[in-house]
Order: C-alpha cells, then structure tokens, then sequence
C-alpha cells in the first residue's frame, strides 16, 4: 500500500493556528478536511495518511483525533502534548490509552527560542512516557537543532524518532553541505528514520527536480529507503506547486531505486515506524 506519511486538516475557524495568516499564507488560509484530500490520494494511489498536528495545543489533537475516527484513510494522528508541563507524563499517559488512533507526538521544536529545548532535565519524564506508551517521536527540525536532536537521539535509543521535511535545509539559498554532513552522520549513526517530505517550500518558488536532486541523495545515502518514508506535507505542499507536483517529482527522483527501495519510501517505512497495518 501507499502511505503518505506527513499531511494536515484544519479549521482556521478554531484559532489554534496563529502562524496561519491570509497575509503570510494566501494559499491555504481556508479550512481543509478529508474531502479535500481524497481526490488527491486516489489520483496518487495513496491509501493511507498520518495526520500530523500543526498547532501547540491539546484542542488540536483531540480534533484531528475525531477526524481520524471517521476518515478511513487516516490510518493515526501525530498529535502534540505540553512536554513541560508538570503533569505530562500523566497526560501523555491518559491520551495514548483514550485513543489508539494515537501514533506519536510533535513538539514544535522549530519555533522555540531555545534551539536545545528537548535536551533539557525536566522534560525527561514526559519523554519517558512517551517510551512507556509506544508513542514516536516527530521531531520538527531545521539544521540548526540537529546537533543537540543527535544529543536526545543518542540518549533515548529506546524512542523512535522521525526527521520531519528532511530537516528543512535551505534549498533556495543553496546551502547543502552543513546540512548533508548532519544528516549522514544522523542516518549513519543513530537509528532515527526521516521523511522525505516538505522540501519543497524549502526550495524556490520557481523549483525544478534538479534543484532537489543533491537533497534528496543525501537522504537516501544517509537513511537508506529502510528508514525514509515519503510525505506530501499537503496542504503546505499547495504553496509550492501542489499535491500532484511533488508526488510526480518524488517518483522520478525516486527512478534509479529499486522497486523494493521505492515500495519502502512509499509505504512500508511509515508503516513499520508508526506501527499500523
């Protein structure tokens, strides 16, 4: 099966999306919602999604989870929890076994102030019970966090962890060899997995596939199609070309694996990291 490993819904209506402007995102500042997606996966041959949060708040979640409950392609959500707080563990603990639609969870770690903000002691609890509940770890990234990801990655080899958007390097400006040497030593050395998602928006308006070549080999030097899983991202996607744009871009960049490498990337990774059927 295929699996699109990172998409959104949202309803701008609820508030939690303050990064969500019509100034600043013209082009997905309206609700989206299963019935928008589904075109969009049968015309790719997707079959199943993980629903990722993209907001810091518990309403999110527990919305996407009613979502999830009732649109079968959503095979779990990727939800967000207050890591800090002083009752976390305890939370994290009462949300995974209220909804088994739970697959992970995602703190926003790229817009904190402290680009070391999961190393610190006490979110070592909620962390703990993130373990305990077999929950994984989405870890929204850029190439500046990664050295202290590598830190927690290498502390926590118990808590499966995936990149998101390959880390977002910053493709427009062309800036590849900090990032690539990060992440090969992440894909060489720790077991995290990543995805192979939002690159895109990372690139140029006006992107090509050669613009995304030299990022996506690192990833697949690095990570192997073992532990890469490909994402649309959509519908941030939608601000750099689109659903169909990058899924066809993906495939030919994709060319030279083999088709057990591809069936990987496109459905069995995401499978085996969030662990559903």
């Amino acid at each position: 099966m295929r699996v699109d490993a990172h998409q959104h819904f949202w309803r701008v209506s609820r508030g939690d999306y303050g990064w969500l402007t019509p100034e600043d995102h013209p082009a997905i500042c309206r609700d989206f919602g299963p019935d928008d997606l589904a075109p969009l996966l049968e015309d790719a041959g997707v079959e199943r999604t993980v629903l990722v949060q993209a907001a810091p708040t518990a309403g999110e979640t527990a919305y996407l989870l009613g979502l999830a409950a009732t649109a079968p392609m959503v095979a779990g959500v990727v939800g967000w929890a207050d890591l800090a707080a002083p009752d976390a563990s305890a939370r994290i603990e009462e949300m995974a076994k209220a909804d088994g639609k739970l697959l992970g969870l995602r703190p926003m770690l790229q817009d904190l102030a402290d680009d070391a903000w999961i190393l610190r002691p006490e979110l070592a609890s909620a962390l703990d019970a993130m373990e305990e509940a077999s929950l994984t770890f989405d870890a929204l990234v850029k190439p500046r966090h990664l050295p202290h990801l590598a830190k927690l990655i290498e502390a926590r080899p118990e808590l499966p962890v995936v990149i998101d958007h390959g880390a977002k390097p910053d493709i427009a400006a062309g800036e590849l060899e900090g990032w690539a040497t990060h992440m090969r030593r992440l894909g060489r050395g720790t077991a995290a997995f990543c995805k192979l998602s939002g690159l895109v928006t990372e690139a140029r308006a006006d992107w090509r596939a050669a613009d995304l070549r030299p990022y996506v080999d690192v990833l697949l030097e690095a990570f192997g199609a073992s532990r890469l899983m490909w994402g649309s991202d959509w519908p941030v996607v939608n601000e750099a070309g689109g659903y169909a744009a990058w899924h066809s871009t993906a495939d030919a960049l994709l060319e030279t694996c083999s088709v057990e490498e591809r069936d990987l990337i496109f459905g069995w990774t995401a499978q085996h990291f969030y662990c559903f059927a």
